[in-house]
């Protein structure tokens, strides 16, 4: 449920289907990465409480309905930390059956609020945050310009855990192209042991249009993966991830972009993962004709 598309379009996780799509910001204020294009037709800002407001006002109307509230766009912990304890009060004093607030957030936004200021955040409501960290490979994140190293990745996604927010966290198959497959998915099974965070999500890389990754891969400067080798990657991912018998993370690759849906839990379901990720390579890999746009937006 959203009320403003005024200025562009709105993303939300596919998990938040049902939740009240509250726009505290217009597009992304990093906005450079190169496999991404969702944000580029926006200009950035933040938006005053008015805005937000007039917002909340129309969703009242449905008071009685509204438990999730998603904040978006792309990264609102890019406001400040009284603004945001001023809007989740806001939201609680106007919807009574409301139970989660959750939002994206950029790693760099993280990183610049204490441990303190995200305790106060979780205590006021914000009880979810989605992480796209896409690789824990040094050479991916500066070659996609994500804007950060491993170790802030790192420390990015150990500081939401550690004000006990839950961490949505995403990383990207493919990202690293055929070059760098491998250390893409060493490295960022480590980040994700040293994170431990309470949703693990995997995304297919998708070249969309008017992304500088595209334009490499036409140039012929970055080689995709293939379905199979896909699978094979993610397979080498989850055979990285070591979390302790008592972790409970939540795996999931079903997202439009994935070949295949995976669930489960990890580390309980690691080797019914595996094995699932095999048979998914064994079938896609008798693919006999492979369209290298047929992941590719057009």
């Amino acid at each position: 449920m959203y009320f403003d598309t005024a200025e562009g379009p709105v993303f939300r996780p596919p998990s938040e289907a049902d939740s009240f799509i509250l726009r505290v910001t217009i597009g992304c204020s990093h906005n450079r990465c190169t496999y991404c294009n969702m944000y580029r037709t926006v200009d950035f800002r933040t938006r005053s409480m008015e805005e937000i407001m007039a917002q909340i006002e129309q969703a009242k109307a449905y008071k009685d309905m509204i438990r999730r509230i998603f904040l978006a766009d792309g990264n609102a912990l890019v406001l400040s930390t009284p603004r945001l304890l001023e809007i989740l009060k806001v939201l609680h004093e106007n919807f009574p059956k409301l139970r989660r607030v959750s939002c994206y957030a950029g790693p760099n936004d993280i990183l610049r609020k204490t441990t303190e200021e995200l305790q106060r955040l979780s205590e006021a409501g914000l009880k979810l945050v989605y992480y796209g960290m896409e690789s824990g490979d040094d050479e991916v994140l500066l070659h996609v310009n994500k804007g950060v190293t491993k170790q802030q990745s790192i420390e990015a996604g150990q500081k939401i855990v550690a004000a006990g927010i839950k961490l949505s966290l995403m990383v990207i198959i493919g990202l690293a192209g055929k070059a760098g497959s491998k250390e893409h998915a060493y490295h960022t099974a480590q980040a994700v042991n040293a994170i431990r965070p309470n949703m693990l999500s995997a995304l297919t890389l998708m070249m969309y249009r008017g992304s500088e990754l595209r334009a490499e891969y036409e140039r012929g400067e970055f080689t995709l993966l293939s379905p199979a080798e896909i699978m094979g990657e993610l397979s080498r991912l989850i055979s990285g991830i070591d979390l302790h018998s008592e972790a409970h993370c939540l795996f999931r690759s079903n997202h439009i972009s994935n070949y295949v849906a995976l669930a489960g839990t990890l580390p309980q379901d690691k080797e019914k993962l595996l094995v699932d990720c095999k048979k998914a390579m064994e079938h896609l890999s008798t693919m006999t004709e492979w369209d290298p746009y047929n992941n590719v937006e057009q």
